[in-house]
């Protein structure tokens, strides 16, 4: 022991000797440099991140009064664009340089005007308005790296009230117009009341809900400073395959258009003295939903006949309307450049429709001339066609000044008449006067506390409630009992951000970083809804993410099912829009179809599928297992308690099929005005869908079996509620023409439509007016004309309790 004690006192003695050698070592040692990337920063402050997906979230909420009341102004009257400009904004226009026309056809987005903080830039502005003088902003910050996820109409009025304060003291000193996509209600502010997407409130088959969520949608878009909302598209849905079908009001013109004129009236109204209104603009002019492989942007190959009997009748309700602008479309038809086409913005859309209000491009759609399409040389060229040929007054630029500078250097190389700026110019100002900018440029703080005002929110319940679409419903397997033991299965089930769609909080959707906290305090899950409806927990499996793969719980749904009295699946989509949601095939992922039908294979419990979708993906045979299916769409953050109250009986589902739904891929592009001879063998039809009631029908009664221009006939039919419930029901009229000489006649088309609550044991008479005009097409030569011939009234048409009555149609 002592041999080893003295070694270690030694080997320590010798340690310290080392070490102090070692630090009485005469070098230095420097620390070596190595170059790093420092953060961003500007003007001295720190910049965020350039990928920041979790922005802050904005502590504010509006007051949210419980109800409030609006001036009164007369929305009955034709209220659009005049053709002639008012005395004062001539005398503007002709005051104005060259330099301030220019710059009031341009918008700019307003990323270009935030700063690497996320914060409002005022010195790029300032910058921008003094040199450029520009007369549009749009976007919505949240879309573009702002500090904050979304901004509640504080905020977003704040930011709007600081642009418009600047331009009135730089560049032109003209107010600025205030854009934004707005197409489900003021959908990119805070609180906002975001109402069912559009084909939503085109199952409804009542257009107060489009005139509901259109004048909603105007008042808080006017709180936040916006004054311009890009919304509605009058697109017919044409592929099942695109993107935006959830955007537009399904595939029926005359369904479309109706819905189209009544969201303009909703948000419209009397816009030249209603501020708590705005400029609607109606999209996309036009073709833009039929690409003919279904990919967003994509060519569109469509017969001009086609197009004016099916595409163009949605818009010119809309002009007839009083729409105050119009937004041209995407790409091209039929290898036409469409912004730079005078035969569709000029001959078509100015002359035979009439319109003489605002014209924009959709976004940057003059610079992808020449950097897309390849249908011009550069950027110039673009603008000198699109200025010299089409009839665009405002391009959404919207990230450069090269539309303004080039419009300036062409105009005073004589390439472009100073006259067609004047033109356009002249619009301009005019909407931003009708809109009151100039008496009233900035935001009414007194909107401000109305935003999400339960007034509002019952608004989109109702409109949610009326959209729902029972399809089948085999040994009435709903509506659910309290006392059964359900089982939910699917991620939807759980999620506003699923229920909901894009176009909400930002442009696709919120991220997944965010979630439902986005949504804050407003709206609720259908899981929410059960739990609120039955006052229990819910009975709740994961089984698979909303792309249809299997996650938490997948292998522990088929032994729940086995103890459970009915199993609920909700299929779902990913929020997605434009080229973001291009899909290749209507077929959902394999583990879906797989455990559903795990479940009808090693069960006896039966199954519903509820579809929460941008469109409808092929059920294959899910549809035969399944003993109930109801298409929910995308019905939006306040739907949670509507889908679990028809779920659990508390009303009877009403919504009809706005759209045909596909059984297989190549159905995709199928219409129910298909050629009659043609296949027609959907997995659902247009017009389909049914209620918990049983309601007959009285047989046609018509005041003429003859048909003749001039000389309408009346249509009506009684229908009965056997039911025990109240039964809010949709009737809608189809006629089809059964032998036309030369061209064939559609399977049907929709002519009329109404809807009436039904109480139980109670009857309703339903009174239509048909006439022979409505039976005219566009022929080959594009004239409109009649042919005779023996024509189907057909009420109900798909639907189990349709009734028939047979007139003539003559040509005189």
């Amino acid at each position: 022991m002592k041999y080893f004690k003295l070694f270690n006192i030694l080997g320590a003695t010798f340690g310290a000797i080392i070490q102090a050698e070692l630090l009485n070592t005469n070098y230095r040692v420097n620390q070596p440099i190595i170059n790093v990337v420092d953060v961003k920063k500007q003007n001295g402050v720190v910049c965020l991140p350039d990928f920041f997906p979790l922005q802050d979230y904005d502590p504010m909420r509006p007051a949210s009064i419980p109800s409030y009341s609006l001036p009164q102004y007369d929305e009955n009257k034709y209220t659009g664009p005049n053709s002639e400009l008012d005395s004062d904004i001539l005398d503007l226009l002709n005051s104005l340089s060259l330099e301030e026309k220019a710059g009031q056809m341009i918008q700019l987005q307003v990323g270009l005007f935030i700063g690497c903080d996320g914060l409002i830039n005022t010195t790029a502005i300032e910058s921008m308005f003094d040199e450029w003088k520009i007369g549009s902003v749009l976007e919505a910050t949240q879309n573009r790296r702002s500090r904050w996820n979304i901004n509640s109409p504080q905020r977003f009025a704040n930011f709007t009230n600081t642009i418009q304060n600047i331009a009135l003291k730089k560049g032109s000193k003209i107010p600025i117009i205030y854009g934004l996509d707005s197409i489900r209600g003021a959908n990119y502010v805070k609180g906002g009341t975001i109402f069912p997407a559009p084909v939503n409130i085109a199952a409804t088959f009542n257009h107060i809900h489009a005139y509901n969520c259109g004048k909603i949608s105007a008042k808080d878009s006017r709180s936040a400073g916006v004054h311009w909302v890009f919304s509605p598209l009058a697109d017919v849905n044409m592929n099942k395959l695109w993107s935006r079908n959830f955007e537009n009001f399904g595939e029926d013109p005359y369904l479309a258009g109706e819905m189209v004129y009544h969201s303009i009236k909703g948000l419209q109204g009397d816009y030249k003295n209603d501020r708590s209104k705005v400029a609607a603009c109606v999209k996309h002019f036009i073709g833009y939903s039929s690409p003919i492989n279904g990919q967003d942007r994509q060519i569109s190959l469509i017969p001009w006949n086609f197009l004016l009997e099916y595409l163009v009748p949605p818009f010119k309700r809309a002009i007839d309307s009083g729409v105050a602008t119009v937004m041209e479309t995407y790409g091209q038809l039929n290898f036409q450049s469409t912004i730079s086409s005078n035969k569709i913005l000029g001959e078509l859309l100015r002359i035979e429709l009439g319109f003489n209000g605002t014209l924009i491009s959709d976004w940057g759609e003059v610079n992808s001339q020449c950097y897309r399409y390849k249908t011009a040389f550069d950027i110039e060229d673009a603008v000198r066609m699109t200025l010299n040929n089409g009839s665009l007054d405002m391009s959404m630029t919207p990230d450069d000044v090269m539309f303004a500078k080039s419009t300036i250097d062409l105009v005073r190389s004589g390439k472009v008449d100073v006259k067609r700026i004047d033109e356009s110019v002249g619009r301009i100002l005019q909407l931003k006067k009708d809109l009151g900018l100039f008496a009233s440029p900035y935001s009414d703080p007194k909107l401000i506390e109305t935003v999400g005002s339960i007034q509002d929110v019952e608004l989109s319940r109702d409109a949610a409630r009326e959209s729902l679409i029972l399809l089948k419903n085999e040994n009435n397997a709903l509506p659910l009992s309290t006392s059964e033991k359900v089982l939910f299965v699917g991620a939807a089930f759980d999620s506003i951000t699923y229920t909901t769609g894009a176009w909400s909080q930002h442009w696709q959707g919120p991220n997944e970083f965010e979630g439902d906290k986005v949504y804050d305090i407003y709206g609720e899950s259908i899981n929410s809804g059960v739990r609120n409806i039955t006052g229990n927990d819910t009975n709740y499996i994961v089984g698979y993410d909303i792309n249809g793969v299997r996650s938490h719980g997948y292998k522990k749904v088929v032994k729940a099912a086995r103890t459970a009295d009915k199993v609920v699946f909700i299929l779902g989509e990913k929020p997605s829009t434009e080229e973001v949601g291009n899909i290749r095939t209507l077929r959902m992922a394999e583990d879906q179809y797989n455990l559903v039908k795990s479940v009808s294979d090693l069960t006896d419990t039966p199954i519903i599928l509820i579809l929460a979708q941008n469109r409808p993906f092929s059920l294959g045979e899910l549809s035969s297992e399944a003993s109930a299916i109801m298409n929910i769409g995308l019905p939006g953050p306040y739907s949670g308690i509507p889908i679990a109250e028809v779920l659990y009986g508390k009303f009877s589902p009403s919504g009809r099929q706005p759209y045909t739904y596909p059984k297989l891929d190549y159905q995709a592009s199928v219409t129910y005005y298909t050629p009659q001879w043609n296949e027609f063998d959907p997995e659902f039809s247009f017009g389909q869908g049914i209620g918990y009631n049983n309601i007959t029908y009285s047989e046609i009664t018509v005041n003429s079996t003859e048909l003749r221009p001039g000389r309408p006939i009346s249509v009506s039919v009684t229908a009965k509620n056997h039911g025990i419930m109240v039964q809010n029901e949709p009737v809608l009229l189809f006629t089809a023409q059964l032998v036309r000489r030369f061209h064939v006649s559609e399977l049907y088309r929709l002519r009329a439509f109404d809807k009436q609550f039904i109480s139980p044991g109670a009857s309703y008479t339903f009174n239509f007016i048909l006439t022979a005009e409505e039976m005219s097409f566009i022929n080959m030569d594009m004239n409109r004309v009649l042919s005779e011939g023996p024509v189907n009234i057909t009420i109900n048409a798909f639907n189990d309790n349709a009734k028939i009555a047979q007139v003539y149609l003559y040509e005189n």
